[in-house]
């Protein structure tokens, strides 16, 4: 069963330099720790059960049977009704997999779709285990969440109802891939009733950790049929699902299932009578039922296909795959889904080899922070919450050059958390707001052309609500000089190693608070110079002074009681995640200093503006004898300078009488 639609995003094996949360160092689901976990059990000659998701009907969901049924279940390991189980038996097919009772064709056209990408396949399908050398019950997958990838221990204890694979079954009856890695997205989902409806955008990006677009194949774009030709020449994954009642499937008599997830595993242009047909095949999770109209297994069409063609091409057999024209596909399809490490689909009509590089970025999003505005407003989200800047150098007006994706980040233990309407703004150098996305769904997903020049992105819901993010913006690199024959290269992952920094403000706060509700200036201090100056490049400009964590608390307290609250501190750690950044792009010479054109541009780089005089007075004011500014003064420093302009603004909006310029009153506020 399917969800209704949605939009998504991605990431893969980037993560090459060891991080937590990257490939090679896996965060631990539940901080369970497969090696460890399976030693013990050899050691001791024991089967694994795993406490955190038991043989028990709290693993099924409350609401995913009636309850005489629930109780009904049975937990069987593999070894209990096979001779000879294995996990893989001749390769990784999507032919393994049959949709048990569960409605989850979203998650498995996902999964069909990874068998054929075997790059991602090894992300998720650890090859360390099985039922011969060293079984101790015990398996391990990965997926990705929110920008880290989360190894995922279970035990083998598989449910039964009637005797029968509640779950997905392997269609070969001693291999168990399907059924134990499915186990595993329920436990990482929180219950097998979480995978009954879902969103297939969602299961191809916690399956990759990729960047992942849907197109209404009811209002296709234009150059649809080359993003299908690119995604299948770039090895993406790919789905398609089709309209229906939510949880409800209905097989229409041209064998089409309403309300149904599907794989789409290829897509060719073949000789056919006198001209040429484009033709796309597609895999039924079912694992049987297929389409019956043209191009179908035994459809008229085949007769006038070339032999050899023909019998390269077709596979008659019920098996859930079948063939049909692009026309059809539309008719018969409401959505496709293309995901791959990089938006490598939007690569058609490009004449130069191409990279795309990628800058991430943790936070928290929280209405009217600034202004105590209640009511959301595009002037508003850009004023007041975190705006991230890129800057696009030049482009190629007829391909796509950037995009952005923006997901929400649900409570630890709430996968099934109810989605806010999230979207991102895209602002120019003048704050003229250029594109908007919004969407009832985990992510929102775009692509542009843009043109060269300085960007802001802008995330923000349109609710009443504070919510934590995750944001991405892709951008693409001509490389001239690249053979257009070799091998496509990694994505290059930007600002990588300050990625979670924002999500963890609130553990900050509390453990300086001392279990209180406020801070003050000298735990401010404390806590600026122990945290923020870890970093080695904004240590070297000097520590944050008491006058000057001082100064800081007072243009944040909007309570004047000489403390910063939690929400208060947000605000500031929110500005101390930007102006890091901004701090680490205009430092280029890495000197833990900005001279005076470094400042200017990292002034321009937050959206405000000052002049010569003002830049040669805040120099003198927050610089050291080279007129050198480092970072603890860097940030006080803008803090100052947006709080006194935004303040300067509301008095002109509000019409109050100012006897001195902009420039002036600026100047007069700054130095003092």
């Amino acid at each position: 069963m399917l969800a209704p639609s949605s939009a998504l995003m991605l990431e893969q094996g980037w993560q090459t330099t060891g991080a937590r949360g990257s490939l090679r160092n896996l965060k631990k689901f539940n901080n369970q720790d497969f090696n460890q976990l399976r030693a013990l059990c050899l050691s001791q000659g024991l089967l694994f059960e795993d406490a955190t998701f038991p043989a028990h009907v709290s693993s099924i969901g409350p609401n995913l049977l009636p309850a005489a049924e629930l109780w009904q279940i049975q937990w069987k390991r593999p070894t209990e009704f096979q001779r000879n189980p294995y996990l893989i038996t001749d390769g990784v097919s999507r032919f393994d997999i049959k949709q048990g009772e569960i409605g989850d064709c979203w998650m498995l056209a996902a999964l069909g779709s990874l068998t054929l990408q075997k790059q991602f396949l090894e992300n998720v399908l650890p090859k360390d285990q099985g039922f011969q050398d060293d079984y101790a019950g015990i398996f391990h997958f990965r997926f990705w969440q929110y920008g880290d990838w989360v190894d995922v221990v279970i035990d083998d204890r598989l449910p039964f109802l009637n005797g029968r694979y509640l779950s997905v079954h392997p269609r070969t009856s001693n291999e168990f891939w399907p059924s134990l890695l499915e186990k595993a997205y329920a436990k990482f989902r929180g219950s097998y009733q979480n995978l009954h409806g879902g969103y297939l955008s969602d299961a191809l990006i916690d399956l990759t950790g990729g960047i992942q677009m849907q197109f209404s194949l009811k209002d296709p774009p234009p150059d649809l049929e080359e993003i299908l030709k690119a995604a299948d020449k770039s090895q993406c994954l790919m789905g398609c699902s089709t309209s229906g009642q939510l949880r409800r499937n209905i097989e229409l008599r041209n064998g089409i299932v309403q309300g149904h997830a599907y794989t789409v595993t290829g897509a060719v242009k073949i000789r056919y009578k006198n001209g040429w047909k484009h033709i796309i095949r597609i895999w039924n999770p079912w694992g049987h039922g297929e389409w019956k109209g043209p191009w179908s297994d035994d459809s008229p069409q085949w007769d006038h296909v070339e032999p050899k063609c023909r019998e390269a091409l077709l596979r008659n057999k019920d098996d859930g795959e079948f063939w049909m024209s692009c026309e059809n596909f539309q008719e018969q399809f409401s959505w496709l889904y293309i995901c791959n490490s990089t938006p490598t689909f939007l690569d058609f009509e490009d004449q130069h080899c191409t990279t795309w590089s990628v800058e991430r970025h943790v936070s928290l999003w929280s209405p009217a922070l600034a202004t105590g505005r209640n009511n959301y407003s595009p002037a508003g989200a850009v004023s007041t919450n975190p705006q991230y800047f890129f800057k696009v150098p030049d482009y190629d007006p007829k391909t796509y050059n950037v995009v952005i994706s923006l997901m929400q980040k649900h409570p630890k233990d709430m996968q099934d958390a109810k989605n806010l309407k999230i979207g991102f703004f895209i602002t120019m150098e003048n704050s003229e707001v250029l594109k908007q996305n919004f969407s009832l769904t985990r992510d929102v997903t775009n692509y542009f052309i843009l043109s060269p020049g300085t960007y802001a992105v802008v995330p923000a819901t349109t609710e009443d609500q504070e919510f934590e993010f995750l944001l991405r913006i892709f951008m693409k690199n001509q490389d001239h000089n690249k053979n257009p024959n070799s091998p496509p290269s990694p994505v290059l992952l930007m600002d990588g190693s300050r990625q979670n920094q924002d999500s963890s403000y609130k553990a900050v706060f509390l453990r300086y608070a001392k279990q209180g509700s406020a801070i003050d200036a000298s735990q401010l201090q404390q806590l600026l110079n122990e945290v923020i100056l870890q970093d080695e490049m904004t240590s070297l400009g000097g520590r944050f002074s008491f006058d000057s964590c001082r100064g800081i608390l007072a243009l944040m307290d909007l309570n004047s009681n000489g403390q910063l609250t939690l929400q208060e501190f947000g605000s500031l750690w929110r500005s101390l995640t930007k102006y890091m950044d901004i701090f680490s792009k205009e430092d280029r010479n890495h000197s833990g200093f900005l001279d005076v054109s470094e400042l200017k541009s990292a002034i321009q780089r937050a959206g405000l503006a000052a002049n010569e005089q003002l830049l040669r007075l805040m120099t003198l004011r927050y610089g050291d004898a080279a007129r050198r500014i480092g970072f603890s003064d860097f940030v006080y420093c803008m803090l100052r300078l947006e709080t006194v302009t935004h303040a300067f603004q509301n008095l002109a909006e509000g019409g109050s009488q100012i006897l001195m310029t902009a420039t002036e009153w600026l100047t007069l506020v700054m130095y003092t």
